[in-house]
């Protein structure tokens, strides 16, 4: 076969190739998720041209993530790096370190989110790299979260915001607003909490018609969350349901754990302990499945909570106790924390003077690690519901005594300035 016939069949391959990649995506639009894997798979394993195998496992990467077959998706991120590497395009290899790092969030690696994040972020100079470092931010902003380290996950949050504004990216900027609802959701201000769902479903209105409508049950999944912790509970389920329907229809399995896992706090704040738990149950179900360690932990500290109720002492440390390990694998303080809080209440009740101070002392611990307590009243943050304020250095102190102090400047670090923004 002569030059110009190679040509012309590896073209018709290719062709081939984005006319498949394109009919699974029309077929996963449509919901049928199963059947676009189906034909995604045979692309993979029929292709020779590396930037048509990049793409389709770009699509298995994208379908396994909201399935939430995360070891999968790690699978087919490794393969993506392998394939980058053979294209030698930095765009593509930017790209799959991106997915990599987001494999290893899912799945609660959180160190090895970081690394590949930082990873990511060094493969400067090309348009389409840039273009990808506020996802990259996002991914490393969740990763800190989730190990508590709260000044880092707000920096990094920030900088997600940043590229999306400058970016147009509203998409982003609408998965951004998502994770800082829950970071404040975490440290108990529950105005922002609501406040940047809110923004989130705003954006959904009124530049998402053509989005996916995981965006809209996202942003309503995060209000939920902020409604309940309002005690606005009617407001809470009604949010939740809907954030629940459109996960059952797009067959979103993690987002099906964390709405039954609001279902159930809910009832637990109604005190109908007897419906909580059986949604914690399913809830725990489908974490344990997709191995979120996260979620699990937190299933296990609202069961807790639930035996606290009913005065089942030595049920709830059990629990605590669960979510303490769970926890301590995920490298996560606040849970932690909050497992210390707890059971030296229990402890208290129980009389238990010797355990009592154990859980004192590293209830005090956490609270010194996490840097959760204000510079300049020295009270906890955290701790209750109270309005926060970061300063430009992502420091955060109580509003009010920022405002009684009248500081222009970071007492912990000593730089100058309010933050700018509603951040």
């Amino acid at each position: 076969m002569n030059t110009f016939m190679r040509l012309f069949v590896a073209e018709m391959g290719q062709d081939q190739t984005k006319q498949q990649i394109e009919k699974g995506l029309s077929l996963y639009q449509s919901n049928q998720t199963q059947q676009a894997l189906v034909v995604w798979v045979k692309v993979l394993a029929k292709t020779t041209d590396p930037g048509g195998r990049f793409r389709v496992l770009g699509c298995l990467i994208t379908a396994h993530s909201e399935m939430g077959i995360y070891k999968e998706m790690l699978k087919y991120a490794l393969a993506q790096i392998d394939t980058a590497r053979e294209m030698e395009d930095p765009d593509c290899l930017a790209e799959g370190y991106l997915n990599l790092a987001r494999s290893h969030e899912k799945l609660c690696d959180f160190q090895k989110t970081i690394s590949y994040c930082k990873t990511c972020l060094t493969m400067q100079g090309t348009t389409v790299s840039l273009q990808l470092n506020g996802q990259v931010c996002l991914s490393m902003g969740n990763a800190f979260l989730g190990l508590s380290i709260f000044q880092k996950a707000l920096e990094s949050y920030e900088k997600a915001l940043h590229f999306a504004h400058n970016n147009d990216d509203k998409m982003l900027e609408c998965r951004v607003c998502c994770s800082l609802g829950n970071f404040y959701v975490l440290l108990k201000d529950y105005e922002k909490a609501l406040f940047f769902p809110c923004k989130a479903a705003e954006l959904v209105n009124d530049y998402g018609k053509g989005w996916s409508l995981k965006y809209r049950a996202m942003s309503q999944y995060h209000m939920a969350v902020a409604y309940r912790k309002l005690e606005r509970l009617p407001d809470a389920m009604e949010c939740c349901e809907e954030s629940m329907k459109i996960a059952m229809q797009h067959g979103d399995r993690p987002l099906q754990a964390l709405c039954l896992h609001n279902f159930a706090d809910i009832h637990r704040c109604r005190n109908d302990v007897e419906k909580a738990f059986p949604r914690y149950e399913s809830s725990m179900c489908i974490m344990t499945e997709i191995g979120n360690r996260l979620g699990q932990a937190s299933i296990y500290l609202g069961v807790g909570k639930c035996w606290l109720q009913q005065k089942e002492l030595d049920k709830a440390l059990d629990s605590l106790q669960r979510a303490q390990e769970v926890a301590g694998g995920t490298g996560n303080k606040l849970i932690s924390l909050n497992v210390h809080c707890l059971s030296e209440r229990i402890f208290r009740i129980q009389e238990k003077h010797e355990e009592l101070r154990e859980q004192v002392v590293k209830f005090l611990q956490c609270v010194e690690e996490l840097e959760l307590y204000c510079a300049l009243c020295g009270e906890s943050i955290g701790e209750k519901n109270q309005q926060l304020q970061a300063m430009p250095c992502s420091h955060i102190f109580h509003l009010k005594c920022l405002q009684s102090s009248g500081t222009k400047g970071c007492s912990k670090c000593c730089r100058s300035s309010m933050k700018p923004g509603f951040v």
